[in-house]
């Protein structure tokens, strides 16, 4: 019975690991639809080789730093328990990956190649894993601290601030020190518009995340005697809510639309196991409207020229969704329980913090040493030419 156990929850995680990894594409294609025609191949070929850079830097590196497990013993010990911790370091390096998925959004259009994965070999070996360690493995006495002072741990189901929020505001942090694409803000404050190049294959990419998000929430259970029906029906609420809020606040607008789904699922992660449905719901509908309003602000009142609104959509989400834990997580509001607001917000606080001052240092060392922005004939010419050589249409270029 105990090989059984072990071999289904083996089992459970590597479905879960599985569906995170699709969702990659969905972060591929969400990405493609939104930048325009002569920057889609650099946005489909970034999104796998930061997967990849990812892959090597967390193996190597970023799950020793989180979790203290590394992988050098024989094979023969490694496969043991059915290679189970093998197969949870897949699990979260899917999560790790994503940080570095959420950072290309805000970059898209004028980045370099080559920084951009030595920036995600830095994010996914060292500043991520070092707050995943405090939130998840109660590293540096953070969480013991919380508890006696608060009232209880910082709680993150899975990853509204740990990943999502961490993601967000590095990425914001290297917008701010790439600047905008060239002509976006003209000097009399003109604003010129970018729009999306293709709306189905962002509704594509929507649509995959949000599928993937079922195996990102339920399966943070992690073994399979702990998965939970209420976890997948507040994804579900979340999702509907964030959709809804979406659709009536960004008044019909199929981007908004399709990113609101999004925002409620980035938002629901923190406290999804122990939220009331309707919980769930208003955690969801907040993070739409939340979208929507501060895209439009940054976009064009901030002028922060973050090309899918990845600070908006997952760095605010994301901290809303920590703090909503410790609202609608709560007893008196419908909850399980086991958390408080004030723990809840100094942990998404903390989150922040290590983004901001992680992003800042390794964008602000690669943009000192190496150069982290084509320049301007080759960001004219669009990262598609310029960097890989081809365009997402070759058939323009062949006269077709």
């Amino acid at each position: 019975m105990e090989t059984l156990k072990i071999s289904s929850d083996t089992l459970f995680i590597l479905l879960g690991a599985i569906m995170v990894l699709a969702m990659h594409s969905g972060f591929a294609f969400l990405e493609v639809g939104t930048v325009r025609k002569k920057n889609q191949v650099n946005a489909l070929v970034k999104i796998l080789c930061d997967f990849a850079v990812s892959t090597i830097a967390y193996f190597f590196i970023g799950y020793a730093v989180a979790y203290g497990v590394d992988f050098f013993a024989g094979a023969e010990k490694l496969a043991a328990k059915s290679g189970y911790e093998l197969t949870k370091f897949f699990f979260l390096l899917t999560f790790a990956a994503a940080v570095p998925a959420i950072v290309s959004g805000g970059i898209a259009e004028r980045a370099k190649f080559n920084p951009q994965l030595m920036a995600t070999a830095l994010i996914v070996g060292f500043v991520y894993p070092f707050f995943e360690g405090i939130a998840w493995n109660d590293k540096y006495g953070v969480q013991a601290w919380l508890e006696a002072a608060a009232g209880a741990k910082f709680h993150d189901f899975a990853g509204s601030v740990v990943v999502h929020a961490v993601g967000g505001w590095i990425a914001l942090m290297a917008v701010m020190l790439l600047g905008a694409r060239r002509g976006r803000y003209g000097k009399d404050g003109a604003i010129s518009a970018h729009p999306p190049s293709s709306i189905p294959f962002l509704a594509l990419g929507a649509w995959v995340l949000s599928v993937g998000w079922f195996g990102f929430n339920v399966m943070s259970a992690q073994t399979i005697d702990k998965i939970s029906g209420l976890v997948a029906v507040n994804s579900l609420m979340a999702m509907a809510g964030g959709i809804i809020a979406a659709l009536v606040s960004g008044r019909n607008d199929p981007g908004f639309v399709h990113n609101g789904p999004l925002a409620g699922l980035v938002a629901i992660c923190a406290g999804s196991d122990i939220m009331h449905p309707i919980g769930a719901l208003v955690t969801g509908g907040v993070a739409g409207a939340l979208f929507v309003y501060m895209f439009t602000l940054t976009q064009n009142r901030l002028k922060i020229d973050d090309v899918l609104g990845v600070w908006p959509l997952h760095g605010l989400c994301g901290a809303w969704g920590g703090i909503a834990a410790g609202i609608f997580g709560l007893k008196s509001l419908g909850g399980i329980g086991g958390v408080t607001f004030i723990s809840q917000l100094l942990g998404t606080l903390l989150g922040i913090g290590v983004a901001l001052v992680g992003g800042a240092i390794v964008y602000g060392a690669l943009k000192a040493v190496v150069g982290i922005r084509l320049d301007q004939e080759e960001e004219f010419n669009g990262s598609d030419l310029s960097i890989h050589k081809i365009t997402a249409t070759p058939e323009r270029e062949a006269g077709w």
